[in-house]
């Protein structure tokens, strides 16, 4: 074999080994899906701008209108299988629906087109490139990254891409509709509705009778407070449905049931077990005494303050691993991401219509919200100093539109507070150290409201 011969043979043999070196680079494997192997990598690593180069822009889409080429354009480089590139997915797709007058946002699966990872020096899927209306790149980001950051980033860059949103959208209400004159004795300490005549439940302190309307909100409150609880249900007396009249705590018979369409539990107390047994043959039921009671009010649990509720009143929370628990609240549903730490998905319900609002978290900030339009209150009080703070977690909600929320505050008169996006309501309890958190929604000493008008 002459050596001409051999220098061509060996130059082939090159070729062939770098064209399987490549293959085995971009492959997709199984592992990839999660992120953790592959020759471009979809976990998290350092963040920031990239080297001050202008990055090769993709030729313009055929057809792609002309006004495009003077807007700024995100391109997203990520994979179909990789998480976090799911996870991007209807950002993306929010962000070319609703700011398609001000950004060009392109997607490359760099697994179907390796050569574009190279091209954009991509090490880790999904990368976001912010490039100037030249197609010169600004900043790069490398993992999840949330819309509000991504909207916030342009700010920074100088393109704020949210001028042309409408200003309308913010509502509030600082002073209630009409002055909340009802005496404080037929108010519920826990929830504010008015206490039925046959419903109450007195709970006597040494500042005088707290009032609750009725035996779970007593046990949302027993469930929070911080006190010593040791012999509590001496001090709390139940009113006997039958003849309204006040019965020990631990003289009461308890007869409980569930709705027939929701499965949402129902208490009745009564002085006596006669009493109960008769009206079980009308109303159906179980016979249970305050301890048998007690263990089902407590059964279920916010995942964030820990206090009692029940499931069809509360947002459902699933949390990563397949673990699932609840919150009592649409914005303690939020804070399980806090108090865990790990990636949630919230399933609660427009207050008004009973409609789905879903909202995913995802390394702390929203991954996506459907439907988009979904809005938060945030229920807020004025305290004696004039300072505010929260109205507690029976005056938070999401709708799925600013026209439900301001519906639903025009039918309560009494709540005053203002709407947020969700985005804000999650940073909020993001904000949270761990001794915040420990402390959240606890009452501490059970003791009577002050007068609203004071």
């Amino acid at each position: 074999m002459n050596s001409n011969v051999a220098k061509i043979l060996i130059v082939i043999a090159l070729i062939a080994a770098v064209g399987v070196v490549l293959a085995i680079k971009y492959a997709p494997t199984e592992t990839d899906a999660a992120g953790q192997e592959g020759g471009v990598s979809s976990a998290p690593a350092d963040q920031g701008a990239a080297e001050n180069v202008t990055t090769p822009a993709a030729e313009p889409q055929a057809g792609r209108d002309e006004r495009s080429k003077a807007l700024p354009r995100l391109v997203d480089l990520g994979a179909s299988k990789c998480v976090p590139c799911k996870m991007m997915a209807p950002i993306l797709e929010d962000l070319k629906a609703n700011y398609a007058d001000r950004l060009v946002v392109d997607f490359i699966d760099v697994w179907e087109n390796p050569n574009e990872a190279t091209r954009y020096r991509v090490r880790v899927i999904p990368t976001q490139i912010f490039l100037d209306p030249t197609g010169k790149e600004l900043f790069r980001h490398e993992g999840f990254f949330s819309k509000e950051d991504i909207l916030a980033t342009w700010k920074e860059l100088g393109f704020d891409l949210s001028a042309q949103e409408p200003a309308a959208q913010a509502f509030e209400r600082l002073v209630p509709a009409k002055p909340d004159t009802r005496p404080r004795e037929t108010v519920c300490y826990m929830c504010d509705q008015d206490i039925p005549a046959r419903g109450q439940v007195v709970v006597q302190t040494d500042k005088g009778p707290v009032r609750l309307c009725g035996p779970h909100c007593y046990f949302i409150m027993y469930s929070c407070l911080t006190e010593d609880r040791t012999g509590f249900e001496k001090r709390v007396t139940f009113t006997d449905v039958s003849t309204g009249e006040p019965v020990a705590a631990t003289e009461a018979v308890f007869l409980y049931g569930q709705e027939e369409q929701t499965g949402r539990p129902w208490i009745k107390a009564f002085a006596g077990r006669d009493r109960a047994v008769a009206d079980r043959a009308e109303s159906g039921g179980n016979l249970l005494a305050l301890a048998a009671l007690q263990e089902k009010e407590l059964s279920h649990r916010c995942g964030f303050c820990d206090r009692a509720c029940y499931p069809q009143d509360a947002a459902r929370v699933l949390v990563a691993d397949g673990l699932q628990t609840w919150g009592c609240c649409s914005h303690c549903a939020l804070g399980v991401a806090a108090r865990t730490g790990r990636d949630i998905e919230v399933h609660e319900r427009d207050r008004l219509t009973g409609e789905p609002v879903v909202v995913k978290v995802f390394e702390g900030r929203i991954a996506s919200l459907e439907p988009p339009t979904a809005v938060a209150w945030f229920g807020q009080r004025r305290t004696p100093d004039g300072t505010w703070t929260s109205a507690g977690c029976f005056h938070q909600g999401f709708f799925t539109h600013a026209d439900h929320l301001r519906e639903w505050v025009e039918k309560n008169p009494y709540e005053t507070g203002r709407m947020i996006s969700i985005a804000q309501a999650l940073a909020d309890k993001m904000k949270l150290t761990p001794a915040q958190i420990q402390k959240a929604c606890k009452i501490g000493e059970c003791a009577p409201k002050a007068d609203p008008s004071i």
